[in-house]
């Protein structure tokens, strides 16, 4: 006998019960493509792993300059 599969969204309610967890949160953003670029831009100069942390170090450096 087959054990029964999650459905997607049982797999969608998981992941996000992990991130919440962690502290963290879920956001999509609408950008301009000149911003993305951007922003891959500095991920990739960073040697970063993804535009979350590349967008991270852009609010740190905001945060700073305040």
């Amino acid at each position: 006998m087959k054990a029964e599969q999650p459905t997607i969204a049982e797999h969608v309610r998981a992941y996000r019960r992990r991130i919440a967890a962690a502290g963290e949160q879920e956001v999509l953003f609408r950008l301009p493509n000149e911003t993305v670029a951007f922003i891959d831009d500095l991920k990739q100069r960073h040697g970063l792993r993804n535009r979350g942390q590349a967008l991270l170090e852009l609010i740190e450096r905001g945060r700073e300059a305040t």
